[in-house]
Formats: structure tokens, sequence, C-alpha cells
């Protein structure tokens, strides 16, 4: 089984559910070695590990300012074809509805170079 598969797997289970997320990376701030800037509030679901050793990534959309610990729902991953870290899609109840090409635009910052499929339930 591929690292791959196994973040996917891990990820799929939160698809749908509320969850908590912790922004170690909030909205305008700069990458630690990248140097390009959050356009989205970014962090972590506290309680997970990925494949990569680190908790299962996410973005928390539609909120237009920096936030440290929000809830919200899980609606979307981002699932990259050729990387090992898949990314959750978390908003406030409000935004459930969040159409694909809405997601791909708030995510671009860092998507960008990478392959992806955005998937639902």
């Amino acid at each position: 089984m591929t690292k791959t598969s196994i973040t996917l797997r891990m990820a799929r289970k939160y698809l749908g559910k509320e969850v908590e997320i912790i922004i170690d990376r909030p909205l305008e701030s700069k990458h630690p070695v990248h140097n390009f800037l959050y356009e989205a509030n970014y962090g972590y679901i506290p309680g997970t590990k990925a494949p990569d050793g680190e908790e299962l990534d996410a973005y928390y959309l539609g909120v237009d300012k920096p936030v440290k610990k929000e809830r919200g729902k899980c609606i979307a991953i981002i699932h990259r074809l050729k990387d090992d870290d898949d990314k959750l899609i978390i908003v406030p109840p409000e935004l459930e509805k969040m159409e694909d090409e809405e997601i791909s635009k708030a995510v671009h910052f860092q998507e960008q170079w990478f392959e992806y499929q955005i998937l639902r339930k």
C-alpha cells in the first residue's frame, strides 16, 4: 500500500464531519521555507498522524481574517496525485455548498505546483 492511499483513506474518514482545526499558518502569513503568502487559513486536525509524520493538513476556507482555532465541516479533500500529502477542506457551516471552482481558486496559492483532484463524498 502506498503512502498516498493511506493518507487518502485517513482523509476520507473526515468527509461530511464537523472537526476542529488548529491554524498554524494563518491567512496572510508567510511560508517558513518557500516564502509565499498564505491566501487562506491553513493548519491541521489535532490528534491525527499522517504518513509524513505530521498531523493531517487542512485548509479553513471562507473566512477573510486570520484565525487560530475553529470548528467547521469537512466538505472535500485535495487529493494530490503525485504526492503523499492530501489536504482536508474545512468550512464554516454556512459555506457547505462551496463549489469545486471556488475551492480551487482559494487553494491555488499553494496547490498550483501539484496535480490534484477535489474529492467529495
